[in-house]
């Protein structure tokens, strides 16, 4: 019986893998790209850098971890976010927009950037960390959730407060660039005469 024998990991591959899942405890899958699984540790909310910006301006330095891979922004949520946006944005009255807003969650994969401080291929899209985790500290504690602690309490924003500003900001970030684009000449249907 035929079998595939896998790729071997490269050095740099290994290290990287290595440095998550020993120094932050999150499960990595082989590359490359290495991969980060979500759904376990964490869940992401992914969306356009352009909106990602604004939100983390309005959000504060306490909204973090946060990756950016080519323009898409990927900010790091609790466990069990990407089940909630669904009923969450039906709850904002966000429900039945296009939104380009996502959420990765069990069994969903983001690609894994670079540790901080360490120097990589730097290749142009490459995945890096906006606002890296930080190795020895409990990540997961200081990730938005659903329910976060009491109002005034703690360091992690709100996910209502996140997924709110994040789908008003990509809102505003679709109208723009459909305005960019300039008006859509419309285009009626040929008109159809009865013959009589």
């Amino acid at each position: 019986m035929p079998f595939t024998v896998p790729l071997p990991r490269t050095p740099a591959d290994g290290g990287l893998a290595r440095w998550y899942e020993h120094e932050l405890g999150w499960a990595t899958v082989a590359g490359p790209p290495v991969q980060l699984v979500t759904g376990v540790r964490f869940d992401v909310l992914e969306l356009p850098a352009t909106a990602g910006r604004v939100v983390l301006r309005r959000m504060g330095p306490a909204t973090g971890p946060v990756a950016l891979l080519g323009r898409r922004m990927r900010l790091l949520v609790a466990a069990g976010s990407a089940e909630e946006l669904p009923g969450l944005l039906d709850w904002l009255e966000w429900g039945g927009i296009s939104l380009d807003l996502a959420a990765l969650g069990t069994d969903g994969r983001m690609t894994a950037p670079l540790p901080p401080g360490r120097s990589g291929s730097g290749a142009p899209g490459a995945a890096v960390w906006l606002r890296a985790p930080a190795p020895g500290r409990e990540v997961e504690s200081s990730l938005p959730a659903l329910r976060s602690a009491p109002w005034g309490e703690g360091t992690a924003p709100c996910l209502v407060r996140l997924v709110a500003a994040a789908a008003a900001e990509c809102h505003r970030v679709r109208l723009l660039s459909a305005r960019a684009r300039g008006p859509v000449a419309q285009q009626l249907p040929p008109q159809r005469f009865a013959s009589s």
